[in-house]
């Protein structure tokens, strides 16, 4: 259930907190272990969910939040485009279920990004797919903002690719 993966999710950074001193170091290691999720959540995603190809970056962004973010979080952000090229978008959080369970980061890890883990399945979720893309946090209500807002930036257009067969 969500409220078990939320707990375990607080234990498991409590835990890299004291295994690394840096929260650097944490924040990569979140990441890292995201990026390993997301590699094999999309298998499951696209089963599930049985989406069609999305055909721009904008309906990926929209598929991310009204779709994915849905079926495994139970909240849908909102999606903003913040680029004239149309390659940059935010995922505005109303609500953050990873941090139900969370009042505040304490003052020595201040520049702990807590839910690092979100960033790491969405960058590998969409690799898989062939979508290269830099995911950080913008924003987070647990370091004071007024929202919590993750940004993506895609860094090629489809069309970029050559195939070429040998």
């Amino acid at each position: 259930s969500r409220e078990l993966f939320v707990l375990t999710y607080g234990a498991l950074v409590a835990q890299l907190c004291k295994d690394y001193e840096k929260d650097e170091d944490v924040n990569a290691c979140l990441d890292r272990m995201g990026y390993s999720i997301g590699i094999r959540l999309i298998d499951d995603f696209l089963a599930r969910s049985a989406v069609k190809k999305c055909r721009s970056y904008s309906e990926t962004a929209d598929m991310i939040a009204q779709v994915a973010f849905k079926m495994y979080l139970g909240v849908t952000p909102s999606v903003s485009c913040t680029s004239a090229a149309g390659n940059e978008f935010s995922l505005i959080l109303d609500k953050n279920p990873l941090v139900d369970f969370v009042e505040e980061l304490p003052a020595e890890r201040a520049s702990l990004c807590y839910c690092n883990l979100l960033c790491g399945v969405i960058r590998g979720a969409l690799e898989m797919v062939h979508l290269a893309a830099e995911v950080t946090f913008l924003q987070d209500r647990l370091k004071g903002d007024a929202a919590t807002e993750i940004g993506i930036t895609f860094l090629r257009r489809p069309e970029d690719r050559k195939h070429r067969r040998n």
